[in-house]
C-alpha cells in the first residue's frame, strides 16, 4: 500500500541530544540507539523505531529546538517546488539521506514547517494503538480553514469533520487511509509562529505529565479530557521543544 501523502517519521531537532535523550525516556519509555556515529539516534519502541534525534545544526535555518514530521512523497524535488509555488519556502533543499531516502524541509505557506520524504524502502512507525507511537498530528495555523483546503489540495488529505470550539475558533479533523489522523485549528495569539505537533501515546497521562516536571519540561496545557474520551497533555520538553501525550487512561 502507497504511503503517499502521509506522514511516516518524526524528528527531533534540539541543542543537546544526550539530553534529550534522557528526558524521552525518562517520560515515554522509549530506548534510544546510536545509528549514525554519533550524529543521529532512533528512539523506539520493543518492536522498532518510532522517532529520530539530531544535532540543531550551526548553519541550519531551524535555530530552536523542535519537532519535524516527514510526509512521504513520490517525488520530494517536485512537491518542494509545489510548496514554494503555493507560497511556501525551503527551509533545506532536497538532498539524498544516504542508503535512506532523499528529503527536503519545507514550510507551508503560513510558515509552519514538514518534511519531504520519499524512501528507498517503505517503513516507518506503524500506526499502533500501544504505547510510545504516535497518535495524532495538530497544526497551529495562522488561519485553520486556508490551511485545510491548502493540505487536502497538495497530499488529498480529507477534511473529515469540524468541530465548532466557541472563542478557540474551529477544529479541522485531517483523514487519510481511512481513518482521522489529526487536526489543525487557527492558533492562539499567544502562540508566535504556526506549527506541528505530535502526540505520542502512554499509559497514565497523569502520571506522565509528573514525569514532564521531574525531567525538566513543562506543562502548557491540560492534563484534560478531550472529545474522544482520552486525555491529553500538552508541554515543552528540557530544552523547549513542543510535544504532546495522548491516553485514554487520566
Amino acid at each position: 500500500m502507497s504511503s503517499q501523502g502521509q506522514f511516516v517519521w518524526y524528528e527531533l531537532m534540539t541543542p543537546d541530544p544526550p539530553a534529550a535523550r534522557g528526558f524521552y525516556e525518562g517520560v515515554i519509555g522509549w530506548t534510544s540507539e546510536d545509528v549514525g556515529g554519533g550524529a543521529y539516534w532512533t528512539f523506539n519502541t520493543d518492536e522498532g523505531g518510532v522517532a529520530g534525534l539530531v544535532a540543531l545544526a550551526g548553519d541550519s535555518m531551524v535555530t530552536s529546538p523542535a519537532w519535524a514530521g516527514y510526509v512521504a512523497v513520490d517525488d520530494v524535488d517536485d512537491y518542494a517546488g509545489r510548496f514554494t509555488a503555493a507560497g511556501g519556502t525551503v527551509i533545506r533543499p532536497p538532498a539524498e539521506i544516504p542508503g535512506i531516502g532523499r528529503s527536503a524541509m519545507v514550510t507551508d505557506p503560513q510558515g509552519a514547517a514538514l518534511v519531504l520524504f520519499k524512501a528507498i524502502r517503505a517503513d516507518g512507525p506503524p500506526a499502533h494503538d500501544a504505547p510510545g507511537y504516535p497518535a495524532w498530528r495538530e497544526l497551529m495555523a495562522a488561519d485553520g480553514g486556508k490551511a485545510m483546503a491548502f493540505y487536502e489540495r497538495m497530499f488529498g488529505w480529507k477534511n473529515s469533520a469540524n468541530f465548532d470550539m466557541g472563542p478557540m475558533g474551529t477544529y479541522h479533523l485531517f483523514a487519510y487511509d481511512g481513518d482521522d489522523r489529526g487536526g489543525m485549528m487557527t492558533k492562539p495569539e499567544f502562540i508566535d509562529h504556526p506549527y506541528w505537533g505530535f502526540y505520542f501515546r502512554v499509559e497514565a497521562i497523569g502520571a506522565a505529565a509528573e514525569r514532564i516536571k521531574a525531567g525538566g519540561g513543562q506543562i502548557t496545557n491540560g492534563p484534560h479530557q478531550v472529545p474522544t474520551g482520552d486525555w491529553i497533555v500538552q508541554a515543552q520538553d528540557d530544552q523547549g521543544a513542543h510535544f504532546a501525550l495522548i491516553s485514554p487512561t487520566p
